[in-house]
């Protein structure tokens, strides 16, 4: 029993010891690094050196853009064997180590871009065999290695624009399903078709711009498939332009030679290769510096030809023969030129033009010759029109999308849309205008309308009635202070609507009465104010049961505090999307969100929510809650918030500093937390929380290892999982518990070895002396005495006058008595032990005064010993008086036990003394025989005061 308590709290200790060393395995909280949808981490901006250890190997895309990585080493990626998409856009790479992605079979996608590479050595992409894109762009590289991509067998798009490559040896050889070759900006100043390839390829857009080709020589059909071909500002004055066949470039629908500075023949002999068995239909002829009339007229001989670009060309008017023989564009784009003036029949030979874009140029109005197009999209954005008038459209019924947006326009005419009864979308935004009823009883088919920034003060009852389709209405950036009952009239079809930016104060409960299709509404960035919490009679919204996202946050211009009536949100019953931080809200009464039982998603960030009532989310079933910068002081609320479909929490920046076990517990679903921004208390009261961070594989902790310590001093600005808490992770009711019972049960255990088992172990205790003392004189000579006499003093009248005569006088016997024989100044017992070791045999007189003596015990105790030890019979039992059995001692009876037949009794020797002393001549003449062969004696068989036959 006692070993047992021994053993089971010396396991329980060791269990505590061994725990506080456990190291854990794997971590969703990484260093610096954010994860997404548990796959995608994003490293951005962050500082690493070199590529960070601690990446999950289930991962599928990492982003470590904006770092300062020189190397990847063969390691790096080893243990990540899953990825799919791989971006170090902005390090400092110089040397990628051959091997690195022989692990990466996965790999589809890798961005090299704005790093140090200055060439592509051999063996770099070994493993990439899988590989679709690879991005090179803004790097030094000089030259290509003839094997650098022999195991890019599968790469779609490579870019390796703006390095400083002269020449395209080595790209297509390994590569023969590359779809996409992008080399803008480097130095390659010939163009030669078998430098590229010797064989047809799969080329589909080949971009070779700004790199001042001076030859361009296609001397074989290698491009079949090659449809975008783009030689912007890469063309010089006297290029040599040699392609023996036009078919070569027949599958050519889009060319980009803007910008190019050769001459009038040099340009031209570049359009003509595309005039006849070419199928181009896109054009662009940008920033061209001069004979623009005579590229255009070369351009618009090209049959297919339909969509043209002649923009930034400093054209000031487009003449009625300037697009004369454009007579197949669809879309005509006339862009950042400097058009003051359009002639009326400039596009009456575009008979099938569809979109015309005129905006960012100087027109100060709607140029009539667009009244003689039978186009659906026209944009007139960025001029100086600064009036429309009721024949501006006129007849324009097959306009869809009109774009007015940035022209100093000030008022509208009711009749300036009257014909646009086809018009879907119109951007009129940027101006400083009054509606004047223009949408009152035109534009029926209008589906998009944005007023945005246009000083509107005030929206007049049925302004937009006739807008019975529209869906999206914008009146961003107005200066509205109230929207009046009627204001939305005939709105039915509306589904968003943006009112952000106002000076709203006050919504009237009919306000959105008309608005029965919502989805959308955007109140951000206005004055909205309630007096207090109190419910309100008619509330805004209740008409609004199909309202999905509401943004009414930022309603602060008062620098007052805000209050919203508890039955605010009456009425939307579908809402799951809920916006209102940035209102300087201090109380949210518990039954606001009773009336949104389908809501997802709720931001309350940037309000004064110090204290959160425990009921507050009881009725919804929230997967995202951010409550950063709202001065909470416990997360506690959170356990009574019945938040079991929680995936993302925000509460960054807030004053909490303890995370309780139970708050975390009762969020069971929560993948994402950040909490960046607090200081946390750096003790016992957050160990949990710690070992939580960092072992948890559910939740993603945002920032964790820059969470900082405020609590103790000693620590204040360290960070919290540099700490050991280890000295916490202990429990220490269960070491109470386990210190306890071991107490109890070592009590138990001595006193009942006390009570029942002292004399086993004194007894093993003084074997071990015998055999020490056996060892140590198992080499001297023979015995000195032939028997040592242990006795007590008051027993010393009978020893000397009746043992001692008749051994040593009559028998012969040498005797050791302890008076007599004892060598002064030795110690006791080692008088004792010598004595008896220096004897064939030992003579116990054993009486009362015997049992009662401790030196008297020790003698017979170390004889004892001696007997186990030797396994001899040495030890010879005189009984000097009857004494009941449970006045002896355990020695005694392991005696009795073990040889019961050599006990003597003097008190019942008074009729045959001279029998006892023959007996006793007996015992010590016996040659000390093993134990079990010792002679017979005919004394009665156990101790004086006990028969046989009791």
């Amino acid at each position: 029993m006692p070993l047992r308590g021994i053993r089971f709290c010396s396991f329980g200790i060791l269990y505590l010891f061994l725990n506080s060393f456990v190291v854990p395995t794997a971590s969703y909280t990484l260093k610096d690094c954010m994860v997404k949808q548990n796959t995608q981490v994003i490293c951005r901006k962050n500082s690493f050196k070199v590529f960070p250890k601690d990446i999950p190997a289930r991962v599928t895309s990492i982003e470590l853009s904006g770092n300062t990585i020189s190397t990847l080493n063969k390691t790096d990626l080893e243990n990540i064997p899953n990825l799919l998409r791989l971006d170090l856009t902005s390090n400092r790479i110089s040397k990628i180590e051959s091997g690195t992605f022989v692990v990466q079979l996965s790999l589809e996608v890798l961005i090299l871009k704005n790093n140090s590479l200055y060439k592509l050595q051999e063996g770099m992409f070994d493993g990439l065999v899988n590989l679709k894109e690879l991005y090179l762009t803004s790097n030094q590289i000089q030259t290509v290695a003839p094997a650098s991509f022999k195991t890019l067998s599968k790469l779609r798009i490579l870019d390796l624009g703006y390095n400083k490559l002269r020449h395209l040896t080595n790209i297509l050889q390994h590569t023969p399903h590359l779809q996409t070759l992008y080399i803008p900006a480097n130095n390659i100043s010939t163009f030669h078709s078998w430098e590229l390839s010797n064989k047809s390829t799969e080329l589909v857009i080949l971009d070779l711009s700004q790199n001042e080709l001076r030859f361009f020589r296609l001397t074989a059909g290698i491009f079949p498939k090659l449809k975008t071909l783009n030689l912007r500002d890469g063309i010089k004055n006297g290029i040599v332009w040699e392609v023996n066949d036009t078919s070569y470039l027949r599958s050519v629908h889009k060319l980009d030679i803007s910008g190019v500075r050769s001459s009038l023949h040099g340009l031209q002999e570049v359009i003509e290769t595309f005039n006849s068995s070419s199928s181009l239909i896109y054009l662009q002829l940008n920033n061209i510096s001069n004979s623009l009339q005579a590229l255009i007229d070369v351009s618009c001989k090209i049959l297919k030809l339909s969509t043209f670009e002649i923009r930034n060309n400093g054209i000031k008017v487009i003449r009625s023969d300037m697009l004369h023989l454009c007579s197949y564009l669809k879309i005509l784009d006339l862009g950042m030129n400097e058009i003051t003036n359009i002639s009326e029949n400039s596009f009456q030979s575009l008979r099938q033009l569809d979109t015309l874009n005129i905006k960012n140029n100087c027109l100060k109005s709607v140029p009539n010759a667009v009244r003689k197009t039978q186009i659906t999209k026209l944009d007139l954005s960025h001029n100086n029109i600064n009036v429309l008038g009721c024949d501006d459209f006129s007849n324009m019924t097959r306009l869809r999308v009109l774009h007015l947006d940035n022209n100093p326009l000030v008022a509208l005419q009711d009749c300036v849309f009257k014909d646009l009864v086809n018009l879907n979308e119109l951007i009129f935004q940027n101006s400083s205008i009054e509606l004047n009823g223009a949408f009152k009883k035109n534009t029926p088919n209008l589906k998009t309308l944005s007023l945005i920034n246009n000083e509107l003060t005030d929206l007049v009852h049925g302004g937009f009635r006739a807008l019975n389709s529209l869906q999206y209405l914008s009146l961003k950036g107005n200066q509205l202070q109230q929207l009046k009952d009627g204001t939305f009239f005939g709105l039915s079809s509306l589904t968003h609507l943006d009112l952000e930016s106002n000076k709203i104060n006050e919504i009237s409960n009919c306000t959105f009465v008309e608005l029965k299709a919502l989805k959308t509404l955007n109140l951000r960035r206005n004055c909205i104010q309630y007096a207090s919490v109190e419910p309100i009679l008619n509330p805004p919204f209740a008409e609004l049961s199909k309202l999905d996202t509401l943004y009414i946050s930022d309603q602060i211009r008062s620098h007052k505090r805000t209050n919203f009536p508890q039955n605010f949100l009456q009425g939307l019953t579908n809402l799951s999307i809920l916006y209102m931080q940035t209102n300087n809200i201090k109380f949210v009464h518990p039954h606001t969100f009773n009336y949104t039982p389908n809501l997802n998603v709720l931001y309350l960030s940037d309000n004064f929510l110090t204290d959160i009532p425990d009921n507050l989310f009881c009725s919804i079933q929230l997967k995202s809650l951010e409550m950063s910068k709202t001065r909470l002081r416990s997360l506690d609320f959170l356990l009574h918030a019945n938040l079991t479909e929680l995936e993302v929490l925000h509460v960054a920046y807030n004053t909490f500093s303890v995370i309780r076990e139970p708050v975390m517990l009762s969020l069971s679903a929560l993948t994402y937390l950040n909490m960046q921004g607090n200081s946390f208390t750096c003790n016992c009261d957050n160990a949990w929380f710690h070992q939580w961070v960092i072992t948890n594989k559910q939740t993603q902790v945002f920032d964790a290892y820059n969470f900082e310590c405020s609590y103790p001093p000693n620590l204040k600005g360290r960070e919290m999982l540099q700490i050991d808490f280890s000295s916490c992770t202990v429990d220490t009711d269960f070491i109470c518990y386990i210190s306890t019972a071991c107490a109890v049960i070592m009590t138990l255990a001595v006193s009942f070895t006390h009570h029942f088992l002292q004399w086993h172990l004194v007894y093993a205790y003084y074997l071990m002396l015998a055999f020490l003392y056996n060892s140590k004189n198992k080499d001297k000579r023979a015995h000195q005495y032939d028997a040592f006499v242990s006795y007590n003093t008051n027993d010393e009248g009978w020893v000397l006058g009746e043992l001692l005569p008749k051994l040593e006088d009559e028998q012969g016997w040498r005797l050791c008595l302890h008076h007599r024989d004892f060598q002064p100044g030795k110690p006791i017992m080692e008088n004792i032990t010598d004595a008896i070791y220096g004897s064939r045999k030992t003579i116990c007189v054993v009486s009362r005064d015997y049992l009662e003596s401790e030196w008297c015990s020790r003698e017979i105790q170390v004889a004892s010993f001696r007997l186990f030890d030797e396994q001899k019979d040495v030890l010879i039992l005189v009984f000097l008086e009857d004494i009941p059995m449970q006045q002896l001692s355990p020695y005694y009876r392991m005696r009795r036990l073990l040889k019961r037949q050599t006990y003597l009794s003097w008190s019942r020797a008074d009729a045959h003394p001279n029998l006892f002393w023959e007996k006793l001549r007996q015992a010590l003449e016996t040659q000390e025989h093993p134990m079990g062969e010792h002679i017979l004696l005919t004394v009665e068989d156990g101790p004086p005061g006990e028969r046989p036959d009791q």
